[in-house]
């Protein structure tokens, strides 16, 4: 049987994928792993905060999430960049890195 791993560990697990996929110029790919990274980060933020978990979804919890009274302004804004959708040319608009907004999110939401 295996540990059960931590919220922490599978976000950074998330985040070394996301890494990963960008070294190997696999853009989309990274932003897919960051996008799970918040959801896991997010889904651990409602658990502590008593909140029902609104399902398993990163999409999910981040449309909740957004529903939060008490969110900054700041935090409201990049927890929407990663419901953005790509353009045609499969970029996000912008200079938007969702690797180092998780980060920056998990520094707001959770820090350690």
């Amino acid at each position: 049987m295996f540990p059960l791993q931590t919220w922490k560990h599978r976000f950074q697990s998330e985040l070394n994928q996301a890494r990963s996929a960008r070294l190997l110029g696999n853009e989309g790919k990274a932003r897919v792993c960051a996008r799970r990274a918040v959801g896991i980060l997010i889904g651990e933020y409602l658990f502590r905060q008593g909140f029902k978990n609104p399902g398993p979804s990163a999409y999910d919890r981040l449309i909740f999430f957004q529903s939060l009274p008490d969110i900054t302004p700041d935090t409201l804004e990049i927890s929407h960049h990663f419901l953005l959708r790509v353009s045609s040319d499969h970029t996000l608009p912008g200079d938007i890195d969702l690797i180092a907004e998780a980060e920056w999110l998990a520094n707001q939401l959770l820090p350690s």
